[in-house]
């Protein structure tokens, strides 16, 4: 009697391109996340996508246009979650939580497209610095027109285009390197580390929305007399 062959189920069901392509990048994300990029082989994408190699190259090409291709869905997914995530018709508050909420949800349940599009792309800089840059830029986009969007409500002072994005750009970096600090500390809770940052920049806008604004002392000389001081 002859021993027991394997069954052959014959060729693989073609999919769709666009199901082949999502395979491709969440085996690309997955592989990249842990080995880095330069350590990361197209031979263990493909095994790991379930595909040989030569599909690999013709569906999404080179090593880099494969890992460029990964940080553009991964920003774009990004940005996706913390647009459906804020609240429009909320007062600032309440849109500038919701919208952390949604930023530190998307990371808390993508640690490894996080790790992509922001460690492995920052680290790698040249042709992959526009495209991280790219998304920083959209970001920043984005809590800008919520900022400026807070001038509709009642005695919340209108800010400027320039104010805005420049506060913008200041809670971004904050919270990329909150999302960086968690993927070290994956044990805290989403909901705790997004109202961290609530606090710490709620506490500074709110001051500035209601029109309480600080200044620097003033520089005087060494030897000028504070004032009230007897002469």
């Amino acid at each position: 009697m002859h021993a027991e062959q394997p069954v052959r189920t014959g060729r693989a069901k073609r999919l769709p391109r666009a199901v082949r392509e999502r395979q491709i990048l969440d085996a690309a994300v997955d592989v990249f996340s842990r080995l880095g990029f330069h350590a990361s082989s197209m031979d263990e994408i493909s095994e790991v996508a379930g595909i040989s190699k030569p599909m690999l190259y013709a569906y999404l090409g080179s090593k880099e246009e494969l890992f460029a291709t990964c940080i553009r869905r991964e920003a774009t997914r990004m940005m996706e979650a913390i647009a459906t995530g804020v609240e429009p018709d909320q007062p600032p508050d309440v849109q500038l939580w919701s919208g952390l909420r949604a930023f530190f949800g998307f990371v808390g349940g993508n640690r490894a497209g996080w790790q992509v599009l922001h460690r492995q792309a920052s680290s790698q800089g040249g042709p992959f610095a526009a495209e991280l840059a790219d998304m920083r830029g959209r970001a920043i986009s984005l809590v800008a027109a919520l900022l400026v969007h807070s001038s509709d409500f009642p005695n919340v002072p209108r800010a400027g285009d320039k104010e805005a994005e420049s506060l913008a750009a200041a809670l971004v970096g904050a919270g990329e390197s909150l999302a960086d600090w968690w993927l070290d500390n994956p044990e805290e809770p989403a909901g705790v580390v997004a109202a961290r940052l609530m606090n710490l920049v709620w506490m500074g806008f709110g001051d500035l929305v209601g029109g309480n604004v600080w200044h620097p002392p003033s520089r005087r000389a060494p030897d000028t007399p504070q004032p009230g001081a007897e002469s």
